[in-house]
């Protein structure tokens, strides 16, 4: 399951580097955080486990500092949605010291939060926030999928020393990793494996050449947009290629780029809501890249620019669904 992947590379860190320190709300035993991620860490690892009083400014300022000391913090939000609470500290602190003092000072800090909807958690635990820190400068933004190597993953991100901030959906957590077995997975073919641990997965259940259209879609979405793919292939013979990246910032679309110049047609799929969102970042640069290589303009699909409602049949309508995803496949496939 994805949070015990998680909490695996998580000790893996904290034993293989004692600067590491975990940060959060309720990260202790016997409670583990609240989606239990971390669940065992602070009994096996004391004093390098610790839980914080309830204020997302404070964890976020703390772990800054640590940072500049020479540790490597990790920081759990609890809730996507209270990233709000330490925008400041990430957006003029922990992203500027390393530039604003020419490298002299280093700030890595990896903040990672449950992100997203589907559980009936309300307006204000089941939003999709990210896209407001995309594009911040010096912040690296990734999102694990059930198809890339969590560990490996965090790895990276501490060798990359630089401060990140890693969205997790929370509907990922009890799910199964789809292990990659060479070329494929399960029945489709990898037609990209990734040798970079950030790179992005293309998934098909064909050559791309009989793809009639690239679906681009990270985390929970993905999962969903896969579900859609496996069901169209099987009942309908309209193929589809899954791009599933997980490093949304700085924007990396060259195996989207690379699935699209031979599919013609590409829809992005997110969970946040519409406006300035990651899907239109995306559709930028494939325009101009690819511009009358294209048989359509690039297709954002979101969800709906709504407060998210509590009443999950009321949810179900305002998140981005199977049905939305399938449907816009199925126009782009068929030239509407």
């Amino acid at each position: 399951m994805m949070a015990a992947e998680i909490g695996t590379a998580l000790r893996g860190l904290l034993a293989d580097d004692p600067r590491t320190i975990l940060l959060g709300e309720d990260l202790v035993d016997p409670y583990g955080g609240a989606f239990k991620v971390t669940r065992g860490l602070s009994t096996e690892f004391p004093g390098r486990v610790l839980s914080t009083p309830i204020s997302e400014a404070a964890i976020a300022g703390v772990a800054a500092g640590l940072a500049m000391s020479g540790y490597r913090p990790i920081v759990e939000i609890m809730f996507g949605d209270f990233l709000g609470l330490c925008f400041d500290q990430i957006g003029n602190h922990i992203t500027k010291y390393g530039p604003m003092y020419a490298g002299q000072v280093t700030c890595p800090v990896v903040i990672r939060t449950p992100s997203g909807g589907g559980r009936g958690y309300g307006p204000t635990h089941s939003q999709s926030l990210e896209k407001h820190f995309l594009g911040l400068p010096n912040l690296l933004v990734v999102a694990p999928s059930l198809h890339h190597d969590l560990a490996a993953m965090y790895r990276h991100l501490f060798a990359q020393g630089q401060p990140a901030l890693v969205i997790e959906h929370k509907l990922l957590y009890g799910r199964q990793m789809g292990v990659i077995d060479g070329p494929r997975l399960g029945g489709l073919l990898v037609t990209h494996t990734p040798e970079h641990p950030l790179d992005a997965v293309a998934l098909a259940p064909v050559p791309r050449e009989r793809c009639r259209v690239t679906a681009v879609a990270y985390g929970y979405t993905a999962a969903v947009a896969l579900d859609v793919v496996h069901r169209l292939a099987l009942e309908d013979e309209l193929f589809v290629e899954l791009v599933v990246p997980m490093q949304l910032a700085p924007l990396e679309v060259g195996v989207v780029a690379a699935s699209a110049s031979v599919t013609g047609a590409v829809l992005t799929v997110e969970e946040g809501t519409a406006g300035w969102s990651w899907g239109a970042g995306v559709a930028l640069p494939l325009s101009e890249d690819l511009f009358g290589r294209l048989r359509h303009p690039v297709r954002v699909l979101t969800s709906s620019a709504q407060v998210i409602p509590t009443a999950r049949h009321r949810e179900a309508e305002v998140l981005v669904s199977a049905s939305e995803i399938e449907s816009e496949l199925r126009r782009l496939a068929q030239g509407a």
